[in-house]
């Protein structure tokens, strides 16, 4: 008999990486501890000032993570601003000025025109830097602008990505579908870490002012995120409870998209509708008020140097008429066929990147396309600039530059004449849209390559910035349609021959945008508030639900999942999508384990089981935890056990009394059922760390409602009886290879790392 001195390896006392939580267990927990709290808060003021921290503790935590999230947005959007200035030039009386900020200080009274012609005389491009006159020495001036503009988006990518990969891995890419299946109740440990939040936000400014296809606004809900995982662990209650923790995270996840676009009440939907898997009243609450205290704190460092809070400020005057409600549908319907377009190539891409050598080589990649994207977006007005600015442009009633004459009515014109000579300015106006759609082209392919390589990429901008183009160019046809026929039927009087358009480009561009955002996305009521909050008008929520439902319709026919969805099941994570529904008629025992070829189910008896068969037990299997059964003969269930509960319990025994690796171990209350022998050790009852109640079907079960059970309780396994006796047990890895076998994928995609 040999007595046990030591203790078993160490067992964490939080979930393993790459585990699912157990959602009912710790809100059970959770529950039992506030009851405890209740029920002493009167013995003392000590107690009761405990209760009190106890219950607004979850409002001071999203109140820091709200502060937070808005100053480091701000700190991003300022930075971005400065460095993708750099790359066409300098103010050389204050460099950390931006070129906005340095024309602002200039006492130039030209500064409304200069502010559309991107120019002034504080601010000096980098020919001129050199010494050349831009109209004198116009191909020198050009290659000289060139040049550094490929020079400064190399640099500035080439450090993103090597931040990334020497720093945090985790901050590459949008970050949104890791959320969700982080929300879904997954663990990813790492990936809401300090050094991802700093490298992600260095990263975004970097990429951002590098000129790629890509946004900030997918990698802010990521950061906000990491702001809220970090404050959580302030406050046990949520730091150390896993399933509170995500009432966080989902507060947290509102408050990135209420300071990426300033839309508190869009980022709101937005945890509920895309992100969010447990989403109950309070946390509504706390989301509200969490990314209200983001805006106000982005509103207070306003960096976007405005008296607004949104990012595309627009004031349409003319009212849009029933007619435009057909091009309305017609833009949703092309949004609905670029968004699935770029589904489909991109995971092409991501596949081939994933299972080839390319994948290898990240820093390469990134070089590449950094390299391909600035050299053919230089030459084109359209692609050179910000995507951020091409849709402030496209968005604004007449925002395009004096030259380019794609405005819907001119500002402060004298006469008739006047504006139809600017109505009636054809070859500009081909011109410009002929720039317009081999902008979109361009966008379109290079974002197909760039959403999903190594440096922080968002995807919210660039499906914007294409919508923004398709709406601009069929809103300036319709412009000109109503211009040169107003007495058509369709237009119903509201065009007259006064000489004024009653189209608007800019609001089908607006429209055009949020249907090629909800074909990617497959947004809905999120983003129709999203983009009347983004613009700040609600007079056209109708053209916005049009579009978009019009847009969800044509891509669910083309392909059932958005964007986001599409990668998570590309990256193999065990996310269960509560908005699927499961058609096949199949039972439980078709899903659980152990199937026919595997070995039987590693159980615990209840009176029979020794330390050392448990020591061996846990050395030889990686299971989360054990079903309890009264024997291996009968196989009755009586309960369940997790992993680490039988560890911790086992070292505390061993810690607190003598522990033999011949004692038996207890899972009941009562006495052995068996004699013991002679001088035998005192057995070690561990009946309190047994679930007693555990989830249990039969294995004639509908996997329909199996699936539902995981979905709605967040169940992470569940145990399949036959009469009381213990067949097998479903896990959500089980679900989802079941689900893999009806569709023409592999199974073994669905993996844990």
């Amino acid at each position: 008999m040999k007595k046990l001195d030591g203790e078993l390896p160490h067992i964490q006392s939080h979930y393993e990486d790459f585990h699912t939580i157990d959602w009912q267990r710790d809100i059970a927990r959770d529950r039992m501890r506030h009851r405890f709290i209740v029920k002493r808060k009167h013995n003392s003021i000590v107690e009761l000032l405990k209760s009190t921290h106890d219950a607004w503790s979850g409002w001071l935590c999203v109140l820091l993570v709200g502060i937070s999230a808005g100053a480091v947005a701000g700190v991003i959007d300022i930075g971005a601003g400065w460095m993708k200035d750099l790359k066409d030039g300098l103010c050389p009386a204050a460099f950390y000025l931006n070129r906005e900020q340095c024309c602002w200080s200039s006492n130039d009274t030209e500064f409304e025109e200069t502010l559309w012609t991107d120019h002034c005389d504080q601010w000096k491009t980098w020919p001129e830097l050199l010494g050349l006159n831009e109209k004198s020495a116009v191909v020198g001036s050009f290659i000289v602008a060139y040049f550094f503009y490929i020079l400064w988006s190399l640099f500035f990518v080439s450090l993103a990505a090597l931040f990334v990969r020497t720093f945090a891995p985790y901050a590459c890419g949008s970050g949104i579908p890791e959320i969700k299946t982080i929300l879904s109740g997954f663990i990813i440990r790492g990936y809401l870490g300090k050094w991802t939040l700093t490298i992600k936000s260095l990263g975004m400014m970097l990429t951002v002012a590098a000129g790629l296809s890509l946004g900030k606004e997918g990698p802010l809900v990521h950061c906000a995120c990491c702001i809220g995982n970090i404050f959580s662990y302030l406050f046990p209650k949520y730091g150390k409870n896993e399933a509170k923790k995500r009432e966080i995270l989902s507060a947290a996840s509102a408050a990135g998209v209420s300071v990426a676009f300033g839309a508190p009440i869009g980022g709101v939907l937005f945890s509920l509708e895309e992100v969010s898997y447990y989403f109950p009243l309070k946390t509504l609450w706390r989301s509200f008020f969490c990314a209200l205290v983001a805006a106000f704190v982005l509103r207070s460092i306003n960096p976007f140097g405005n008296e607004h809070l949104v990012m595309f400020y627009i004031d349409y005057t003319r009212p849009w008429i029933l007619f435009e409600l057909v091009p309305f549908v017609m833009l949703g319907v092309f949004g609905g066929l670029i968004g699935n377009i770029f589904i489909k190539a991109n995971l092409r891409w991501c596949q081939h990147r994933k299972y080839s050598r390319l994948g290898q080589y990240p820093i390469t990649e990134v070089l590449v396309i950094t390299l391909i994207t600035s050299v053919l977006a230089f030459p084109n007005k359209f692609t050179r600039m910000n995507s951020s600015d091409l849709i402030k442009l496209l968005f604004t009633p007449c925002g395009i530059a004096d030259e380019i004459p794609l405005c819907d009515y001119p500002r402060n014109f004298t006469n008739v004449n006047e504006h139809i000579q600017i109505a009636n300015a054809g070859p500009g106006v081909y011109q410009s849209l002929g720039l317009l759609i081999l902008a979109l082209i361009f966008k379109l392919v290079i974002t197909i390559f760039t959403f999903g390589i190594k440096v922080p990429a968002g995807l919210f901008i660039p499906s914007l910035a294409m919508g923004a183009i398709i709406g601009r160019v069929v809103g300036v046809t319709m412009e000109q349609i109503a211009y040169n026929y107003p007495k058509w039927w369709v237009f119903q009087d509201a065009c007259s021959n006064s000489g004024e358009s009653c189209m608007s480009p800019g609001l089908y561009a607006v429209v055009g945008a949020a249907a090629v955002l909800g074909g990617v996305t497959r947004m809905t009521v999120s983003l129709v508030v999203i983009m009347f909050e983004l613009t700040g008008s609600v007079n056209f929520i109708v053209p916005l639900m049009t579009a978009i439902m019009a847009a969800k319709w044509v891509g669910d026919a083309l392909g059932k999942k958005g964007v986001y969805d599409a990668h998570i099941e590309l990256n193999g994570y065990p996310f269960l999508d509560n908005k699927e529904e499961f058609p096949h008629t199949t039972i439980a025992a078709d899903a659980m384990r152990p199937k026919r070829s595997e070995p039987p189910l590693a159980v615990l008896t209840q009176d029979t089981m020794t330390v050392d068969d448990i020591d061996c037990l846990l050395k030889s299997t990686t299971h989360n935890g054990f079903p309890v059964v009264v024997s291996r003969e009968s196989q009755y269930l009586v309960g369940f056990v997790t992993r680490k509960d039988l560890g911790l319990a086992l070292t505390n025994a061993k810690r607190t009394s003598e522990v033999f690796e011949n004692s038996l171990v207890l899972f009941h209350g009562g006495h052995v059922s068996t004699n013991p022998a002679p001088h035998a050790p005192e057995p070690i009852k561990l009946r309190r760390v047994v679930d007693l109640a555990p989830v249990t079907i039969t294995d004639q079960t509908p996997m329909e409602t199996v699936i539902d059970m995981f979905r709605k309780l967040g169940l992470r396994q569940v145990l399949v009886t036959h009469n009381g006796r213990l067949l097998g047990i479903i896990t959500k890895k089980d679900i989802l290879l079941h689900l893999k076998e009806f569709e023409d994928l592999d199974p073994e995609s669905v993996l844990f790392r």
